[in-house]
């Protein structure tokens, strides 16, 4: 009997590989996926599974009274985009800061702890230039040296004004007092967690014309935890408007605050270009100045007043205030 008739070709030839040493390894079977997958315990999104709304309105809140301090301080005007919040573990938002930043420890009484500001160099060279006459236009480096004695008030100042923007933007969901600790120029001196703990991360853009920078507030979820329920509570309905009467009311103050020219014109001559071609020196215009007079700001009358003199020198007394109506019934009767 040949072995033919035992085997198959097919079994010959496995027998050959096998005896060589070439015997194909049998392909596994694919496994049936059982919708099973492996899971980080230590995963943000575990520890923080809601999302933080009143903490979203919180950081709203903080650009507006933001924007207006910065106002006030550099008098320039700050476009802040407010960026979405991150959690994330310590060591990642380390790793993630540009070297080196401006870094400041804050305690948030009476919450435990301690949160991190940051501003990374552009923002900081930014204002400084900004507070100096410049546009930002230049960029600075500062490697290898630490901020000169001028530019550390600057930031101090630049650091005071966003702590105080913060607090009151705390002010009517939980109330808070910023503590400031201490500054550093690299992460490893100023830690406010360990690296694997979560943390949660607001980031806010900030546009000086066409340069800008970045101003990071960094909060140990341990800090807020006490805070869970609060801060992810649904917005109430006046939270909008809330936020509309703020800024109403400080876009109010900063228009009242604002500088305006008050020009009286005492009286006017209709005369030819020809007529006027021909004055000459000492030459006499006669003018009817009438009892009241109207003063202007930016070409728009105000108040009508009398004129004359007050503690030896000229003066104007106020007779009446215009409104719009009347201003516009004054300009149509004019036509």
């Amino acid at each position: 009997m040949s072995y033919q008739s035992l085997l198959s070709q097919d079994e010959v030839d496995a027998l050959l590989a096998g005896v060589t040493g070439e015997a194909e390894q049998p392909e596994k079977a694919p496994e049936e996926s059982s919708g099973v997958r492996a899971y980080d315990l230590s995963s943000p999104d575990r520890v923080v599974r809601h999302r933080m709304q009143t903490l979203e309105l919180i950081n709203e809140r903080f650009a507006r009274r933001l924007r207006g301090a910065m106002l006030s301080f550099m008098r320039r005007n700050a476009d802040i985009t407010v960026g979405n919040l991150r959690i994330m573990k310590y060591i990642d938002f380390e790793r993630n800061l540009p070297v080196p930043s401006n870094l400041n420890m804050v305690a948030l009484k009476p919450l435990r702890g301690a949160s991190l500001f940051t501003f990374d160099p552009n923002l900081v060279f930014l204002v400084i230039d900004s507070m100096f006459g410049g546009h930002g236009r230049y960029s600075t480096r500062v490697e290898g040296r630490d901020f000169t004695t001028t530019e550390q008030r600057i930031i101090d100042r630049l650091l005071e004004i966003t702590l105080e923007s913060y607090r009151s933007a705390w002010e009517n969901v939980y109330p808070i007092e910023t503590e400031y600790i201490r500054s550093e120029m690299h992460t490893k001196f100023a830690s406010v967690s360990s690296g694997n703990e979560i943390v949660v991360v607001s980031t806010f853009q900030i546009e000086l014309g066409a340069a800008g920078g970045q101003l990071n507030i960094c909060l140990p979820y341990s800090m807020i935890e006490p805070l869970r329920d609060l801060l992810s509570r649904p917005l109430q309905e006046g939270g909008a408007n809330e936020i509309d009467q703020r800024w109403t009311q400080q876009l109010s103050r900063e228009v009242r605050a604002a500088q305006v020219e008050l020009a009286v014109d005492f009286a006017h001559i209709d005369m030819t270009v020809g007529s006027l071609m021909r004055l000459q020196v000492n030459d006499i215009l006669p003018v009817l100045i009438p009892e009241t007079v109207t003063a202007h700001v930016g070409g728009v009358p105000v108040l009508e007043g009398h004129y004359g003199t007050y503690d030896g020198k000229m003066a104007l007394r106020v007779r009446k205030m215009l409104t719009l109506s009347q201003t516009n019934t004054n300009t149509r009767s004019e036509k």
